[in-house]
């Protein structure tokens, strides 16, 4: 069983979302159905398949839920520390073309977000970033071409 990093805010994410679909959302579709089928003929009526379709993706979800808590390697990033990043990392870099300054934190896949700055374990800047220390030049090969950055700051928690 492949273990799956994540920081202790996204395991607590995660957690609460299995919470609210096993506890909410599961009892309203099981709810919604039930006022589907009394209004008959279930071939015809699109409330009833909307609804088991409802239920169909909320299980899908709570399955999947419960397979990444079950598999978690929660990270307190609060106890990491180093000259190289890695894991859990904070970064502060600029862009050499535009000078344009970005700081990402390095997180696991399924807490990633790039608009609050949460990149990916596995994203190609993230990839290029790991080992890497304050001062170093980064090469990143992007879908929109190669990008270069410099690392100007590393911090942790």
């Amino acid at each position: 069983m492949e273990k799956v990093p994540m920081t202790s805010n996204g395991f607590d994410t995660l957690r609460e979302e299995l919470r609210r679909r096993q506890q909410e959302e599961r009892p309203r579709i099981i709810q919604a159905i039930s006022e589907a089928r009394a209004h008959g003929d279930l071939s015809e009526n699109a409330e009833y398949h909307a609804a088991k379709e409802s239920q169909s993706l909320n299980e899908g979800r709570i399955a999947e839920l419960e397979d990444l808590t079950a598999r978690a390697e929660v990270i307190d990033v609060s106890k990491l520390s180093g000259s190289k990043i890695k894991f859990g990392a904070t970064v502060k870099l600029v862009d050499e073309d535009t000078e344009e300054e970005r700081v990402y934190q390095i997180v696991g896949e399924q807490e990633a977000d790039v608009k609050s700055g949460r990149i990916s374990v596995s994203s190609p800047i993230a990839r290029a970033l790991i080992g890497k220390s304050e001062g170093d030049v980064v090469e990143v090969t992007t879908p929109g071409g190669s990008r270069s950055y410099e690392v100007l700051e590393l911090r942790w928690g």
